[in-house]
């Protein structure tokens, strides 16, 4: 094998085995938070197996994972069960697939025989480096509804239906908002999208605040996770399309959606907050190629730790939050967040057009003057929308005429 095909082989068993190692630990983080944010304990007593050492819980994950693995692997008789093993097949492999083209920093100097720098992502110098991401985790939707479909149970099947209509509806906001971002950097590539932003200094989230909130949403519901897990909701569909799942194939359903939650913040943090670089501490955009390996490791922890903050925000966001109901879902795509996509891409478009002409007129900095712009967009989005529709910024009981009811009534 060449070196370049050796090179890509040791990414993938590195990004594959800290991708499940991360899911897993995170459902421990997210069950710890939910204890502290409902004021009771979390899983803190399974440590080292056959001895007393606990270890603040840390071995739950391990206890969970092979629970999973001995667990009976039923197929009910019912199910079409070609369809019903290819389901969670198809969900796991795509949320996995997402990575091959996501930087984890920038690069590392040449070594192991490399006289070349290491770029750190499994395919480098993808072109379509963001209609791959897009592409790659459209199919999540085959993997819900395939697998609602062969369960042959009605829980499921809503479930997998209302799966559909979410994912289908969020994915065109979503869209929108990457739009302003591949307009503003002239790329599809994600290593020169965070490039664009370290040399300029200022990340996209200060410029394009309405496009920043508008993704950042979309990316939440994609992702499944409350106040957005109507295609689950327990309380009505049992399990919604998992229901008849268990074993290793659910095991498959779980680790894709919290995958799904990483591939959310990673994509977040790259498109609009900077992705691995900060002020000060991530030297020079123009030194790429030669970074040290101290640059490239800080480089690295910038970009986690960024990302860490993000899946803090959603676990924060699932317990603190109740659900929508399913038409204020659809509401908030069709409603709102596809206008507000819109207006992002329209002001962005004006900016690129006619915007280095205006901060010369005015004699201010470029970015500085668009940060001012897209704060205005975002401001008068959200005003224009609070006007023309009261009760979504209303939480008062509302008569049947739609009107606020008042204290004496």
């Amino acid at each position: 094998m060449t070196p370049m095909v050796i090179e890509a082989l040791v990414k993938i068993v590195l990004v594959l085995a800290a991708l499940v190692a991360a899911a897993a630990y995170l459902v421990l983080l997210e069950r710890r938070m939910a204890a502290w944010i409902q004021d009771r304990r979390g899983p803190n007593r399974v440590g080292i197996p056959m001895t007393k050492i606990r270890l603040w819980g840390l071995g739950q994950p391990i206890a969970d994972g092979v629970k999973f693995i001995f667990k009976e692997q039923v197929t009910p008789a019912h199910v079409d069960k070609v369809l019903f093993l290819l389901a969670p097949i198809l969900i796991f492999s795509a949320a996995m697939a997402i990575f091959a083209v996501i930087p984890f920093g920038s690069v590392l100097p040449p070594a192991f025989g490399s006289e070349e720098p290491i770029p750190l992502v499994i395919a480098p110098g993808v072109d379509v480096g963001m209609i791959y991401v897009f592409a790659v985790g459209s199919l999540a939707v085959y993997g819900v509804l395939l697998g609602s479909w062969a369960s042959n149970n009605k829980y499921s099947l809503f479930g997998g239906l209302r799966s559909g209509a979410q994912l289908i509806s969020y994915e065109i906001p979503l869209g929108l908002g990457l739009l302003g971002v591949v307009l503003a950097s002239g790329s599809l590539r994600l290593d020169k999208i965070i490039l664009d932003q370290a040399e300029s200094g200022v990340w996209n989230a200060f410029t394009q605040p309405l496009g920043f909130l508008v993704f950042a949403v979309a990316a939440l519901a994609e992702a499944g996770r409350l106040p957005f897990d109507l295609p689950e909701a327990e309380q009505e569909l049992v399990g919604g399309y998992h229901t008849e799942y268990s074993g290793m194939k659910l095991m498959m359903y779980l680790v894709a959606e919290f995958l799904h939650m990483i591939a959310a913040a990673v994509l977040i943090v790259i498109l609009f907050l900077g992705g691995w670089h900060f002020w000060g501490l991530t030297g020079s955009s123009e030194d790429i190629a030669d970074a040290s390996w101290w640059t490239a490791f800080v480089r690295v922890a910038v970009l986690m730790t960024k990302v860490m903050g993000m899946i803090l925000f959603f676990m924060l966001a699932r317990w603190s939050w109740p659900r929508f109901r399913f038409d204020q879902l659809m509401n908030i795509a069709w409603k709102v967040m596809l206008p507000w996509g819109v207006v992002n891409v329209a002001v962005v478009a004006v900016w690129i057009e006619y915007g280095d002409r205006w901060a010369r007129a005015l004699d201010l900095p470029n970015k500085l003057l668009m940060a001012a712009v897209g704060a205005a967009a975002l401001g008068v989005c959200w005003l224009l929308t609070t006007l023309a529709d009261p009760t979504v910024a209303d939480n008062r009981p509302v008569r049947n005429d739609q009107r606020p009811m008042t204290n004496d009534e």
